[in-house]
């Protein structure tokens, strides 16, 4: 064997007898796939992350084909795996696409009450149940870890984000790294993202969970950059939370990472008048997968998968891999996860496909966000993307009225009454009187309406290819709004940790 030959190191890494455990017993003592990564940059001499795509889709194919393996050992996989018409391990990635994509029933039914999905039994020990609550329902959603596992991802994310995203843009020491993410009712992202924060080399870590203005005054009085990891709308609220610092602890905000989805533009605007040195970057995660992808750069929305921690896929409605440039769903595999494994979930996102990064050091896959899956409006049969459908409404009500939506806006809901047939874009500002005279002023009574005929046609859903256009829209019989509120409003829900959907759905 030599360095050259990828295929030839990942088999010596997952020998054969690793590859095909025998037994639920022979997989609970199965090396960690963190330890074959090691090993890997052993070999090569330098950082699993910047080792070929090549290297890393060798071993990550090894590994798929051990974890198909694996669960076929269990009979509640085995029978999901073989009504797919999967009976063997993959010997490619393109057989990997044949394997059955789970969502949250799928979750549901595999990890919680009598949890069949488990390959090793729980009674054996060593696991931690984490439940999040995000679900429509507000019950909890669990999936179980092997603690072991769960350490090497926290170690091997922690680096990653420390190298790449904290590294450049907190000079000086001592460093601090806090989070406001909060644990309640059995709700763990405080502990997921915790566990990741805490690897971060080099950074002291506070979780400090929700803050109030004094919290916030008495943490940001520690000498040393700071960065502070939160939900989008703990994130906005530090403008706020911060008016009355000291210059000195302004100028040592550094970095803020906010949550899964998307922070508005008059957020960042604000947060960026009150801290002179910040840098706003996404840390998208969830409970099922504690980092998915890290924004590295601020002047770009891409978001790049960490090596070796999960396989990231973008599929179409048929579970294939999108091309480069183009939109699909979000696909998550854990690669650490021998007792538990849970095969291509869908985490309920919408991405784009960007090029992977494959020039001088870091090699990694890279996408984008687009949207919740089901962020979508529906409009008799036919459904709108609805990240889509506000980009188009900013755009052309920007053109008409020089008010951009991003900029004057602190949150945003699309509100869907189906019965009465009416869509109203509500948008959280500051003056509402103001907005609403220099957008009615120009637009007139039925303006509103006008911009979203024009602007709904580009934003058509990928998974209903039908004709849109401004006479079929209108023929609906829909009318279509735009209504200022004030900041905080009651009329745009929140969730109860305080998300705002982009969509909500009304008899």
């Amino acid at each position: 064997m030599t360095q050259k030959d990828p295929e030839e190191l990942a088999r010596r890494l997952i020998p054969g007898d690793e590859l095909a455990p025998g037994s639920a017993e022979a997989v609970a003592a199965l090396p960690s796939f963190a330890s074959k990564m090691r090993e890997c940059e052993r070999v090569y001499g330098r950082p699993y992350d910047e080792l070929s795509h090549e290297i890393q889709d060798a071993l990550v194919l090894r590994r798929l084909r051990q974890m198909v393996n694996t669960v076929l050992l269990n009979p509640a996989w085995k029978s999901r795996l073989r009504r797919a018409g999967v009976t063997a391990a993959p010997q490619s990635f393109e057989e990997w696409q044949r394997v059955p994509l789970s969502d949250k029933n799928v979750q549901r039914e595999l990890f919680m009450d009598a949890r069949p999905g488990l390959v090793v039994p729980l009674d054996r020990g060593g696991f931690e149940v984490v439940a999040s609550g995000g679900t429509s329902d507000g019950s909890p959603l669990e999936i179980v870890y092997a603690l072991r596992e769960l350490r090497d991802t926290y170690e091997i994310a922690g680096r990653f984000l420390g190298t790449h995203q904290l590294d450049g843009l907190m000079d000086g020491q001592p460093r601090w790294l806090f989070t406001t993410l909060a644990d309640y009712q059995m709700w763990s992202s405080g502990t997921m993202v915790g566990g990741v924060l805490q690897n971060v080399p080099g950074v002291n870590y506070i979780g400090a969970g929700p803050v109030t203005a004094g919290v916030l005054e008495h943490m940001f009085s520690y000498p040393g950059p700071k960065a502070l990891m939160g939900i989008t709308a703990g994130i906005a609220i530090l403008s706020e939370l911060g008016a009355g610092l000291k210059q000195e602890a302004r100028e040592s905000f550094r970095v803020a990472l906010y949550g899964s989805g998307v922070l508005a533009q008059r957020n960042r605007a604000e947060l960026k008048d009150v801290y002179p040195n910040l840098s706003i970057l996404s840390y998208f995660a969830a409970t099922q997968a504690e980092t998915i992808g890290l924004q590295l750069d601020e002047r770009s929305p891409c978001l790049t998968a960490v090596p070796g921690l999960h396989l990231i896929e973008i599929v179409d409605d048929q579970g294939r891999w999108v091309d480069e440039g183009q939109e699909g769903e979000l696909v998550v595999t854990r690669l650490h996860a021998h007792e538990a494994p849970l095969l291509r979930l869908k985490l309920g996102d919408r991405m784009i496909r960007r090029p992977r990064l494959d020039g001088p050091g870091l090699k990694a896959h890279r996408f984008e966000f687009a949207g919740r899956t089901g962020d979508v409006l529906h409009i008799t049969d036919s459904q709108y993307a609805a990240a889509r459908a506000y980009a188009a409404v900013r755009e052309d009500l920007r053109i008409a009225t020089a008010v951009d939506l991003d900029e004057v806006s602190h949150e945003v809901q699309f509100v869907n009454h189906r019965e009465s047939r009416t869509i109203t874009l509500l948008a959280a500002v500051d003056d509402v009187a103001g907005l609403t005279y220099a957008t009615e002023a120009v637009l007139g009574p039925y303006g509103a309406q006008r911009v979203f005929l024009s602007a709904l046609p580009r934003s058509l859903s990928l998974f209903n290819q039908g004709e849109a256009n401004p006479v079929s829209i209108e023929k609906t019989g829909y009318r279509f709004l735009i209504r200022f509120v004030r900041r905080a409003s009651a009329e745009i829900e929140r969730t109860a940790v305080g998300k705002v959907p982009l969509v909500r759905d009304r008899g």
